[in-house]
Order: structure tokens, then sequence, then C-alpha cells
């Protein structure tokens, strides 16, 4: 299985370091004379890490993702954005966050500059030159605050707060970017963050600065970066995504079940915070014959792929625990319940767990989270996918700023969240602010559009299609996504119009 196709983020804020001061109602107004920066005003800084990197072109790759080993250094506060927009149908809008004096003040980055969730775009000019001194490659790359943060001081705190990456996902409503005081990010989005660049093995030069508008921005010196790049052909084939059903995200800690299956009657509290799953329009929707699923291709058929999110608006964390009685091919699976300290007050049986042997899963799969259905014009079902069991992972950050949004989820990737084919028991959870992405590229789970006659369709996405789940609300359960299939069987074609503003097929 292929990755999800990437998705969006959310409201971020961001000052001028340096030439804000507080006004009256707590805004950030331009100084005058004699005025001075607010306490907490964060203070950032382009450093190299190494005056020389190495990188791998791999066969098969279109060129080298480049890191470079830079990063952007803040103290004297921490740098703290909140990105969010009302609807698809309203623009991002970013906000920098300063924590001064026991105040919070706010600054609204110019309109238009943060179009989405996964960063700051056009952060960084890197210009690249060969051995002779030519001039081989110029272009911009965005940054993520969230991106691979260290402390540079022994005294700066010991943790970071912020979450641990941007979101990608073009769907995402909120998102909460930061550095601490003390700490620096990196610069480099990580693998395929930003359009390859085509170096040939050899050694080259980069000039590594940042723009113009964000120096104003964040009162930053102009100051360039000077790094040797070796690029060394690495034969032993590219770091493909294929084979994940899920978009895979940080490496981390797996979550540890109960220890036995619960005792005493199950109970419901209805007084209790519950979980929200929100399902959002499908996207990534192509069509293809099938080989990005492997086995089960069928020669000259379409398919209708796609990607679809289903996430947990919150305020409390979907938590599925599957027990195994000995020799059982399944697992009775339980939804948890606890109160506003966390402490569990509940729980209620909510299905089975099953063991997916298939390449690209092998894992348990939670019965009957999701379902995906192709609808005709009159939004009458013709198709429904065979994926109804799903692995449930934090793989998108959908929104930050919703109440008890989780920054640091650990079941992040099915390595780590869905258990071995010798588990007695699993533990699955979805945390609040987190969405779990599957793509639907596999035969079978992605639609067979071969013989349906071109015209106007959706697709259909509904989280806790049988209600065996219990959450807050059913009532943001159902999206729909208008697709309009066309072209001849074996070259067919489909055109995905905008969905509010955002233009993501």
């Amino acid at each position: 299985m292929t990755r999800h196709h990437p998705t969006v983020l959310r409201r971020s804020a961001i000052i001028a370091a340096a030439a804000l001061t507080v006004g009256a109602a707590g805004t950030l107004a331009a100084p005058g004379a004699g005025a001075a920066t607010p306490t907490g005003t964060p203070k950032l800084e382009l450093i190299a890490a190494s005056p020389s990197v190495t990188v791998n072109r791999y066969e098969g790759e279109p060129g080298v993702y480049l890191d470079l080993g830079t990063y952007i250094t803040v103290d004297g506060g921490p740098l703290e954005m909140r990105v969010t927009r009302k609807s698809y149908n309203d623009p991002v809008i970013a906000t920098q966050v300063i924590h001064s004096g026991g105040r919070t003040v706010t600054k609204t980055l110019p309109n238009g500059l943060v179009k989405d969730f996964s960063g700051l775009p056009d952060f960084l000019k890197v210009s690249i030159s060969d051995a002779s001194g030519a001039t081989v490659a110029d272009t911009t790359q965005s940054f993520c605050p969230n991106t691979r943060a260290g402390r540079i001081r022994p005294d700066a705190p010991a943790t970071s707060k912020y979450p641990d990456g941007c979101s990608d996902n073009p769907f995402a409503l909120g998102g909460v970017w930061g550095v601490e005081k003390g700490w620096a990010a990196s610069t480099s989005p990580g693998f395929r963050g930003n359009n390859p660049i085509d170096l040939p093995a050899g050694v080259y030069t980069a000039k590594v600065s940042v723009a113009k508008k964000y120096r104003d921005l964040f009162g930053m010196a102009d100051k360039t970066q000077t790094v040797k790049v070796t690029v060394r052909q690495n034969s032993s084939g590219g770091q493909g995504l294929a084979g994940i059903e899920h978009g895979q995200k940080n490496a981390s800690k797996s979550l540890k079940p109960a220890a036995k299956r619960p005792v005493g009657a199950a109970t419901v509290p209805a007084d209790v915070p519950k979980p929200d799953l929100r399902a959002l329009p499908a996207y990534g929707i192509a069509i293809t014959n099938g080989e990005e699923g492997g086995a089960g291709v069928a020669p000259g058929k379409d398919y209708l792929a796609f990607s679809a999110t289903v996430w947990n608006g919150g305020p409390s964390p979907l938590v599925v625990d599957g027990f195994r009685k000995p020799g059982a091919e399944k697992m009775d699976a339980y939804q948890y319940f606890y109160d506003a300290k966390g402490k569990q007050v509940g729980y209620t049986p909510t299905g089975t767990m099953e063991w997916d042997p298939r390449e690209g899963h092998q894992h348990w799969h939670f019965s009957d989270f999701a379902s995906y259905r192709l609808l005709g014009a009159d939004k009458r079902e013709i198709v429904r996918s065979g994926k109804e069991a799903f692995c449930l992972a934090n793989t998108d950050a959908i929104d930050y700023t919703v109440k008890n949004a989780n920054w640091h989820p650990y079941n992040t990737d099915l390595a780590t969240a869905c258990g071995e084919e010798t588990a007695v028991s699993v533990r699955e959870v979805l945390d609040v602010g987190n969405g779990d992405t599957y793509s639907q590229y596999r035969p079978g789970q992605s639609f067979d559009v071969s013989d349906l006659p071109n015209g106007t369709y959706y697709i259909q996405v509904i989280a806790n299609p049988d209600n065996r789940l219990k959450e807050q609300s059913t009532a943001n359960n159902v999206t729909y996504r208008k697709v309009i299939l066309g072209g001849t069987p074996g070259a067919r074609t489909v055109t995905v119009p905008k969905y509010g503003l955002i233009d993501a097929p």
C-alpha cells in the first residue's frame, strides 16, 4: 500500500521578534522612540550544525532530499503559533502568541502568508553550486517549527510541550506550532517533505538563508550559512513507501493494554466526556489499475482510489482494548471511558478485533470503525469498499486547538499501535485532535469503476457506521466528496471539484 497523500495545517502565529512592543489592548504594535522589546519575545537565528554533510541518492529516486543540517534556534522566549480556519470556505489564519510578564499578546500574520498547516512556505532560500562555482539549483523550502527539535543549552527545558510535526492533511482544521526557548528546530522537512533536487553524485556548495519577509517578521539578522554537500550514489534501493496502508509518521512507544479482560457489569456513564468521531472528505483521489495494491490486481480494471480520515474531536480519547481467549481467532473488543481527571469509570463491549495476515497489514484490525461507499448523483449507493476493519493509529494532526487535544500521541504508526500475531491483548487509541488516515489503493478497498458510466458520483465516508462506539455526537459522522468520472474503459479519468476553498483532489 502507498502512504496517504499529503494533507494540510492550521492557524499559526508569528511576530516580528525585536521590532514589536505591547500595545494597550494586549496586541502588538510597532515601537516608537525608546520602545522596549516585550519580555518573552523570541529571538531567532539560522545556524548550521556542521560545515559539511553527505546525502545519498538512491537508485530509482528522482533526486536527493536535502538535509543540510541547518536549524532555527530560539531564545528570549518560545516561538509559538496557532493556525486555524473557521471552515473549509475560509482561509487559514496564522497568529503568533507571546507570553510576556504574565500576559499573552498576539499578532496575526499577514493574510495569505500561511496557506495550509504544513508550515511556513518559502521560508528558506537554498542555492547550490557545483565544483566549478556554477549555480545548479535555486530553490526554496518550507519550515515546520515542530520539526526535529533539540536543546541548544543545558538550562533549557528538558522536554518540549509543542507537537512533533506539522499536519499535511488538506482537511486539517487547527494546528499548534512551536519551539521552546533554548531549543532549535531543524529546517529540514525530512524524507519527501520537499521536492527532490536532481544532483548527480559529486561535491557541491549550498548557501542557505531565511527569506527577507520572514527576517523582517521575526527581526532576524541577514545571515547566510554555507554547507559543503557530498552527494553519494547508493544502489541499495530507495526509501519507498510501498507496503504501508496508513500514513506512517514518527517512531513511537506502544500503548499498553489493560492487564486483563474487564470484570463486573459493563457501564456507559452518561455524565463523563466521550470521544467525538468525525469523518473528513476523501482526498488523494485518482484512477489506478491497482498495481499499487500488489496481489489481487485484475488486468484491465479501473479503480477509483482515495484516502480518507476519521478523527477525534474529543474531549476524550477513543480507547479500545482487545482480549483474546486461548485458541480464539478473534479478540473481544471493549471501549473504555474516563472522567475529567483521566480515571477509568466504565467500559462496554464494542465488537471484535481480527488479525489481518496480508502483506502490508499483518496487525490486529478493529471491526466497523469506518465505511466507504460510492454513491450515484442521487446519492444512492452503487459500490461499497471492502475496507471495514482498521488498526487505529494517530497518523494525522487534524485540530490541536480543540479541548484536551493530545499534542504528543504515542501510537503514530502501524509498527507500534496494532500488536503482534501472537498477542493476547491489544490497545488501540485515537487521541483527541488526531486522525486516522487510510489509503484505499488495494483492490477490494478502492472502488471498481470499470463498468460504471461516465458522470457525477460521490465518495461517502462514514465514521462509526454501526454505532458500536459510544461518542459525544453522531451528527458529524458522514461526509461526501464529489467526483466526475470520464474517459473510456482502461483509460478512465476523474475530475475532483474544489471542496470549499480546498483544491486537493
